[in-house]
């Protein structure tokens, strides 16, 4: 379980959220949910690391967070890449090895295998020498998860991997969520169509500036907590004709 305490971040003393304490569950796919600026983002950020906190801790299996940092894939969101760094497929996955390799030590013939198999995987066999900035935003995410596949990692954190990409690549990289799932990963997903959240993941945490409510998918994904975190109107649109039936 990968357990968030306490949690507080702040930019320029305006608290982006406070007290924040949250359970990431083996085993299961969570999604992370909320309206623009609700601090998603923020969160997986503090819990890598990425940003100063103002207090509080977070474990994976009773072992602080910064102690299993190679154990940890992380996918950002594409805005947030450089996509003209001269960098092609293969490599792009091959750095994915580095972690386990230790250091003064190359990528040899397993390491490009797992690359090549990963890359199959994702249906980019094809793909190997085109520049990453040259891909599709579908391609370019079904890379990235490639990369995550070699890590052989135990925790999977993707931010919005399924904005601006074909349902061709989302359908192929909720495919290899489950199989994480299934492999007892914890995998965190933030996302932004809520008509597929009951679909796609068997845990939900819900964020505006703070934990409106988590647990099953389908016992949080309410019209409460959707009009709590985002509007009324929208909760009304999303469940009034369920509530109908």
């Amino acid at each position: 379980m990968l357990s968030v305490k306490n949690l507080t971040v702040a930019y320029d003393d305006t608290p982006v959220f406070s007290d924040v304490a949250v359970n990431f569950n083996a085993g299961k796919i969570t999604g992370i949910i909320g309206p623009n600026g609700a601090g998603k983002s923020t969160l997986i950020k503090a819990i890598l690391n990425l940003i100063k906190t103002r207090q509080g801790h977070v474990d994976y299996d009773g072992q602080p967070i910064k102690s299993v940092q190679k154990q940890i894939a992380y996918v950002e969101q594409r805005k947030d890449l450089d996509l003209t760094f001269p960098i092609d497929v293969f490599d792009l996955v091959l750095i994915g090895t580095y972690g386990k390799l230790g250091l003064f030590k190359s990528p040899g013939k397993n390491e490009k295998q797992a690359s090549h198999a990963a890359l199959a995987q994702v249906s980019l066999t094809d793909f190997t020498k085109r520049q990453v900035g040259n891909l599709s935003g579908g391609q370019l995410q079904r890379v990235f998860v490639a990369r995550a596949i070699v890590q052989q990692a135990e925790i999977i954190i993707l931010d919005e991997p399924f904005v601006g990409i074909d349902l061709q690549s989302e359908t192929a990289i909720m495919k290899i969520l489950k199989q994480w799932r299934d492999e007892n990963k914890t995998i965190i997903v933030i996302h932004h169509d809520l008509n597929k959240v009951t679909k796609y993941f068997d845990d939900l945490v819900i964020l505006n500036h703070g934990i409106v409510d988590f647990g099953p998918a389908k016992e949080v994904y309410n019209s409460k907590n959707i009009e709590s975190a985002f509007s009324a109107d929208l909760s009304s649109v999303l469940f009034s004709d369920k509530e109908g039936m």
